[in-house]
């Protein structure tokens, strides 16, 4: 039974002030924590999956009793800000001279030594709830966990020192003997309302993560300006009044959020997908086979070459494994913006045929506000949030991408994650396993929904073990995931199952000599207790038969320069004479746009339209590529209409999740999964035309003749040697390892899928006789191969977030100094980059977006504020680029003095190119001219 407090709350104690009506009295403490409490409430009712609420009552022992963990959610979120009864009450002048006279007069020593509110709560809770009666020893682990609960509502865990935390010394740092009977009286009000819910027997770390970012997005959605202003102008109620408004807001304010959880209408298969005729044999094994594996929390591994409809099998294995293990939606994560921002229109369909319109589909990356998926006509500024976050702000695309356009509320600064239905690069989620400010918000976000990872391949060392970890706290929380790959090598898979177990809560013991190998194609699904399942052996071999297809794989050695540009004249003679779709996959920029400048020259010889001609890689303007990767792939994809004659130039761009189907694709050489993964846009759809129908525009004879193609490029077979402009874009060893495999088969071709996996582990896997030790030279490539793949493991080791269930402290989510900055912290070893903006100079020094001179650069309006709709057009112009091309702190590259202070225009490098006779001129940047081409993009040499 709680001991009630001989005082009542004082209300001129203050939580709210900036942004709010000056004439009207600040916004009460224990108003705001009530306002929490109650949103706390509704959260866990309305937003948390059944799988997050079962995982919150089992790390509080009451796995029994949800009511209870409700309630004790309720008063986590309700505590939250008790250390605004500190120093934090003199930081506003108005609330300063607004405090009862009792308070003003005993401060302790407040001032003496500065600490933030969120600290001073951590710091507070431990002397409250003993005076309430409600710790204990037998509790002293709970109330350190629901202290560091409330020490991390900021976004960043602080380990508890309860020693400093007890001593009557360092209480007086947030006041005197009146301040700390006011913290009991609001603890006790909160407590209050909720019916006084007695402390757990414990509270698991993993599970307090979870409740911390409840918290932090309870305190977001009541702490909205416009909610705060409607609630400053209705004080005078009774705080138990108080708070039955509060409950009563709390659900409208997750609607308008777009938080709600929308039924989907589970539609047939061809009716959900759009598409005609029936689901393929892997297809319809997971939506009649998997049901009868799926009884609770597992991971599925989906394996299939590129275009087997790896998709629709996991959305249809997403409506299985959601329902059995309570989530509330999907999150579809990729390994670029581009893939990513294509999924998201395919998904966007999906969830619009069947009546998700409400629930709001959101697009998560870096710029993903840049889409035309986002690009509403008002861009109006939204409801700011007053925690300290800033002002918030909302951000041409598909009907369905329209119709499934999130609430602005989900655009705001790291909230996307949070929806029913996320598509986004991989490194979103990873964030959650960094020490950075908010990744327990980002572990509820996830942790809600079925995890969808596609690409699994496509992850280096250092992101593989990131990823692991995120499995491994996904386990914990009992998350259905699902991997998907066309070329995942078994040591790998390996490795992200036994985390996704250990998470929950195998012992290492029992995953010590086991193997989880996936059929290809086919799935493998192993559930939380380490039982697999996998597709029947008839419906596999029925899926290989329906796939099969000889690949005829015709190695060119070639020399540099010249040569290897007239290999590709002579591959190329057959569609100048009939025509045809071609993919030239080149390993680096400069290269494809040094092809493309040679192919342009050869076409126009032979009397060819330059639109015939397409060049694509990752160095054009936002807005630049995007068009381009939408005509390539209207024109190469399964609608048609197909074109009588077209050859595109790439880079890896075309490796991942773009639908092109080619008569013939040519490559450099490049590591074996990754030419099995360029080689899946050869003949893409010919099954799936075989079966229905084919678009506008057939396949011409020479293609008929020889069949699907893959032409390998191979400099190793050429020159005995990888190529020095290659660089490190792929491992020596890789490359000489695939070279010498393609020269052992001596132009079998391969048969798909059934050589896919064993060809990838020859290259790929693990083994253990790659060094000869009567020959160490030979095998330096390996050395250094397996010295960066361990330096790599040995940094995603050092930065990681613990696993969940050696979590004792939350503290241990940022033991890393000065990490907790998004900007800090990576997701990818190496990829340090910063958005370049190529302006234009024209005459009398004028700068502008365009060549012409018709677009000067945006500057503020007369408040100081970009529009939103300038920054847009601004960032939509930038091209991400290596940090090292620019050197840091040169004033040459600065942005306008006007953009300094934007979160984002003032990060940006500025390229200004003189224009002369309408022709913009190459700039010098560390040694190497750079300009931006119209054709070309961005050209540095």
């Amino acid at each position: 039974m709680m001991r009630r407090p001989c005082e009542e709350p004082d209300e001129s104690v203050w939580a709210k002030a900036r942004g709010l009506d000056p004439a009207l009295p600040l916004y009460p403490l224990v108003r705001h924590l009530l306002d929490t409490a109650a949103m706390a409430l509704c959260l866990w009712d309305e937003y948390l999956s059944r799988g997050q609420r079962q995982a919150i009552a089992a790390g509080m022992g009451l796995e029994g009793d949800l009511g209870r963990a409700r309630a004790l959610v309720g008063l986590c979120g309700g505590l939250h800000d008790l250390g605004k009864l500190s120093g934090f009450q003199f930081c506003d002048a108005r609330g300063r001279d607004g405090l009862s006279a009792e308070l003003a007069v005993d401060v302790g020593k407040i001032g003496v030594e500065r600490l933030s509110h969120d600290v001073a709560g951590m710091e507070a809770i431990p002397a409250v709830l003993s005076a309430l009666g409600l710790a204990g020893e037998a509790v002293s682990d709970v109330v350190t966990c629901i202290a560091e609960v409330v020490g991390g509502h900021h976004g960043r865990f602080t380990g508890l020192d309860t020693r400093r935390a007890d001593s009557p010394a360092h209480q007086e740092l947030l006041g005197g003997a009146s301040w700390a009977r006011q913290r009991e009286a609001h603890a006790a009000a909160v407590c209050g309302v909720l019916g006084e819910p007695p402390l757990p027997s414990r509270f698991r770390g993993c599970a307090g993560v979870l409740v911390t970012g409840l918290v932090i997005l309870a305190d977001w959605l009541v702490s909205q300006e416009h909610y705060l202003l409607g609630r400053q102008r209705a004080l005078g109620s009774s705080l138990e009044e108080h708070f039955v408004v509060s409950c009563r807001d709390a659900g409208r304010l997750l609607v308008e959020a777009g938080l709600a959880r929308v039924e989907v209408d589970r539609k047939a298969f061809a009716d959900a997908y759009g598409v005609a005729g029936r689901p393929n044999e892997l297809q319809r094994s997971v939506m009649e086979d998997l049901p009868g594996a799926v009884s609770g929390p597992g991971i599925l591994l989906v394996t299939a070459a590129p275009g087997d409809g790896k998709t629709e099998a996991a959305l249809e294995a997403e409506r299985v494994m959601s329902s059995r293990c309570g989530a509330r939606g999907f999150t579809f994560l990729l390994p670029t913006m581009a893939t990513s921002d294509q999924m998201h229109e395919r998904v966007a369909g999906v969830l619009a045929r069947q009546g998700g319109q409400g629930a709001g589909l959101t697009l998560t990356h870096s710029m993903a506000w840049l889409s035309s998926a986002y690009a509403d006509d008002d861009l109006a500024v939204g409801s700011a949030v007053l925690v300290g976050d800033g002002q918030e702000q909302g951000v041409g695309a598909s009907r369905h991408q329209a119709e499934m356009r999130p609430r602005r509320w989900l655009r705001g600064s790291k909230r996307p994650l949070l929806a029913q239905y996320t598509v986004g690069t991989i490194d979103q989620a990873l964030m959650s396993v960094l020490p950075v400010r908010h990744n327990a918000l980002r572990l509820l976000a996830l942790s809600g929904k079925t995890f969808i990872v596609d690409e699994a391949h496509a992850y280096d060392p250092y992101m593989q073990v990131l990823l692991g970890r995120l499995l491994n706290w996904l386990g914990a929380y009992g998350v259905p995931v699902i991997l998907l790959s066309a070329t995942l090598p078994v040591s790998v898979s390996d490795r992200l199952v036994k985390e996704y177990l250990g998470g929950a809560g195998a012992k290492p013991s029992v995953l010590k000599g086991r193997s989880f190998e996936a059929p290809y194609p086919g799935w493998l699904y192993v559930d939380a207790a380490g039982r697999c399942s996998q597709i029947p052996e008839v419906r596999r071999d029925a899926q290989a038969v329906q796939r099969r297809m000889d690949l005829d794989v015709q190695v060119e050695p070639v020399g540099p320069g010249r040569e290897r540009l007239t290999r590709i004249e002579a591959l190329l003679e057959p569609v100048f004479e009939d025509g045809g779709c071609v993919l030239l996959v080149c390993n680096t920029v400069a290269e494809a746009q040094s092809t493309y400048l040679h192919l342009q020259q050869w076409m126009a010889d032979h009397g060819m339209s330059r639109g015939e001609l397409e060049l694509l890689h990752a160095r054009f303007p936002g807005d630049v590529r995007e068009a381009r990767t939408g005509r390539v792939t209207r024109g190469m994809g399964r609608g048609g209409p197909r074109p009588q004659r077209r050859i595109i130039v790439a880079t890896q761009v075309v490796e991942q999740s773009l639908d092109l189907d080619a008569d013939l694709v040519i490559s450099d050489l490049a590591p074996l999964a990754l030419l099995l993964q360029r080689a899946g846009r050869c003949w893409r759809h010919e099954d799936h035309w075989a079966r229905h129908s084919r678009p506008l525009g057939e396949r011409p004879a020479w293609a008929v003749e020889s069949g699907p193609r893959l032409t390998v490029l191979d400099p190793v077979a050429g020159t005995g040697s990888v190529p020095r402009q290659w660089g490190t874009v792929y491992a020596e060893f890789l490359l000489l390892e695939t070279s010498a495999l393609l020269a052992e088969r001596a132009g079998s071709p391969i048969a798909i899928p059934d050589d896919v996996q064993e060809l990838v582990e020859a290259v790929h896997g693990d083994r253990e006789d790659r060094f000869d030790w009567k020959n160490p030279d030979q095998s330096a490539a390996w050395s250094a191969y397996m010295g960066e793949t361990l330096a790599q493991r040995q940094c995603g080791d050092m930065v990681v977030i613990p696993r969940a269930r050696s979590v004792k402290s939350l503290g241990a989510l940022h033991r890393m100094a000065g990490t907790e900055d998004e900007w800090r912290a990576t997701t990818r070893l190496g990829a340090d980059s910063v958005r370049l903006l190529c302006t234009y100079e024209q005459v009398g020094g004028v700068l502008t977006l365009d060549v012409k001179g018709e677009m000067p650069l945006p500057g503020p309006a007369p408040d100081g504020r970009m529009a939103t709709a300038d920054v847009r057009t601004v960032m939509q112009r930038t091209i991400p680029v290596r940090a090292e091309w620019i050197p840091v702190g040169d004033e040459a590259h600065l942005p306008p003095p006007a953009w300094s202070g934007h979160p984002m225009l003032g990060d940006l490098a500025v390229v200004r190119q003189p224009v002369q006779d309408g022709r913009p001129q190459p700039v010098i940047v560390r040694g190497k001219q750079v300009w931006l081409d119209e054709e070309l993009g961005l050209v540095r040499q």
